[in-house]
Parts: structure tokens; C-alpha cells; sequence
């Protein structure tokens, strides 16, 4: 006997007509006809006294029909408690720089609400040293990183879009003037950089010259704090686009040219046990941005 023949036959108790329950269960009358008749055989009685198109529950039949009810009802509340207790709860810790990507990651954090509203997540922006600490730590479930970084200990996600660099700067600036910067616009400025390892080391690269010429007078771990010493005069931020909203503003950013650009990648420990909540993150963001899990 099948849970799905006693919801045929309630519904044709409810119904008291055959033609109407197998339009409200959306399947054809002939089914259900049939699955009633093998079921009165399986039972060895009568259901129902049939007079053309009308039905009568016999006396058995409100016997049987009360307890299918029954046993339906804690069928229902049985499947429902057991979807409860698989109700995904917990919080996810994510350490992030600051990157216009992340947009990627708030994307996936209200989908994933949405479906799961018990699960918080917590970001905490910070630079790429205090993600690596935090991450072997276990302080945080996963980091957003600036490419290049060293990978190797790690799964990780590129992420979709990439960041411009360039130099932001008071609009009354001279430089302000120009479409796009050149290494050499930098050579005797002061500049405020970022704390991230090896910056200076990927301008090197960048602009090919093994000792650039420009004043490091500062340094930031979050750019909006450099953009007050920017508007305070104490120098110009080396820094990436799409981070401070210049417009109405006294910044600009005028972007570098050849043009440098950089990624970002989701991060998170190889071997790493996730919790619940955070495997549920990483698989709603793979699906978000179709991507494959790492294997």
C-alpha cells in the first residue's frame, strides 16, 4: 500500500466524485479508478457504494478514510520536522580586501539568504597578510585576495572582472588634467601606498624600474582612509579603481598607462573541514559564477 494511493483516496473522499479528484491531483480518471479498485482488492472490502457518478463512504470505508487521515497527517509532520532539522544554520567569516569583485560575493551572500536566512555572514576587510594569518588561524572560513598572491596552499576561485590601477588625487592636482598617468608622472610625487606585501616590488615590475623615484610617505590598509589623507594634501594614493566613489566629490582617479590591472580570488585552505554554512556559501558562489568546486 503506497502513500500515493491513500492521497488518491482522500482526495476522493474529499471529493466524494472521481472526475473532481483526479483533476485537483492532476491525473486522469482512469487511474484513479483503478487504483481505488486494486486497493478495495488489496483491503479485501468495499469503500465505497457506487451509484452511477455518485459515492458513499460504506462503513468500513469512514473506518479506513479516518485512519488514512491520520496516518497522512504524520506523514506530513514527519517530513516536515526532518526538513527542519536539516534547516542549514551557522555563520560564515570572510576576510576581504577591498576589490569592486566583491560585488561577485554580496551577490551570492543574498541568494544564499534567501534561501537560507539562519546562516550569517560576517566580512572583515583587511590586507592580504591578516587573511593568510586569519585563514591558518581559523579565525576565518575563507579570504579575498589581490592576484598575484601565492596560491599554493590553497583552493581558490578567480573571480569574475578585474581592477585598474592608478593614482587618486585631488581634482585641483595638475595631474588631474590628464586622461591616463605614466610611470614616469609619478617620479618625485608622494605617494601613499598600499600595506599589502610586495606592492612596491609589483610597481617595479609594472613600470620596469628597479628604483622608482617617487616618495613613499604613507600607507593604508583600507583605502577610504587614504582618501582623507589624499583630500588632507599629504600625498596621492597608489590604488585601485571602482573602491572610492569620486563623483561630487574633490578626488579623481586617473588610471596608469600601459594599463595594469589586477584579479581577485575567493581562498580558502586546502584540507579544510567547511562547516555547513560555508560549504552552502561556496556552492551557491560556484553557482552564481559558474564555476566548478576545486577538486
Amino acid at each position: 500500500m503506497e502513500l500515493r494511493v491513500l492521497r488518491y483516496f482522500q482526495a476522493v473522499v474529499n471529493e466524494l466524485n472521481i472526475s473532481r479528484a483526479a483533476e485537483r491531483l492532476h491525473v486522469s480518471q482512469p487511474t484513479i479508478s483503478r487504483q481505488l479498485k486494486d486497493l478495495e482488492n488489496e483491503l479485501g472490502v468495499t469503500l465505497f457504494d457506487r451509484n452511477g457518478h455518485n459515492l458513499k463512504l460504506t462503513n468500513s470505508g469512514e473506518y479506513f478514510a479516518n485512519q488514512v487521515n491520520q496516518i497522512l497527517a504524520l506523514t506530513d509532520k514527519t517530513v516536515e520536522n526532518i526538513h527542519r532539522e536539516q534547516e542549514i544554520v551557522g555563520s560564515i567569516v570572510i576576510g576581504s580586501a577591498e576589490s569592486r569583485s566583491f560585488l561577485n560575493i554580496a551577490q551570492s551572500i543574498n541568494a544564499m539568504h534567501h534561501a537560507h536566512p539562519k546562516i550569517k555572514t560576517n566580512i572583515i576587510s583587511t590586507n592580504s597578510e591578516g587573511i593568510r594569518a586569519n585563514l591558518k588561524s581559523g579565525n576565518y572560513d575563507f579570504g579575498i585576495v589581490m592576484e598575484p598572491t601565492d596560491k599554493s596552499e590553497y583552493n581558490f576561485l578567480k573571480l569574475p572582472g578585474e581592477s585598474r590601477w592608478g593614482l587618486l588625487l585631488p581634482r585641483k592636482s595638475p595631474l588631474a588634467k590628464k586622461d591616463h598617468l605614466s610611470f614616469d608622472d609619478l617620479d618625485g610625487k608622494d605617494i601613499i601606498i598600499s600595506r599589502q606585501h610586495g606592492v612596491v616590488d609589483q610597481f617595479r615590475e609594472w613600470s620596469q624600474k628597479d628604483d622608482p623615484k617617487f616618495n613613499v610617505v604613507a600607507t593604508y590598509n583600507l583605502l577610504y582612509n587614504a582618501s582623507l589623507m589624499v583630500s588632507a594634501g599629504v600625498g596621492y594614493a597608489l590604488c585601485i579603481d571602482g573602491i572610492i566613489n569620486t563623483n561630487q566629490s574633490d578626488l579623481i582617479f586617473i588610471p596608469l598607462e600601459p594599463r595594469v590591472t589586477a584579479g581577485t580570488s575567493l581562498v580558502w585552505y586546502k584540507g579544510q573541514h567547511l562547516s555547513p554554512a560555508a560549504d552552502t556559501f561556496l556552492k551557491q558562489l560556484t553557482t552564481d559564477i559558474n564555476l566548478p568546486l576545486p577538486k
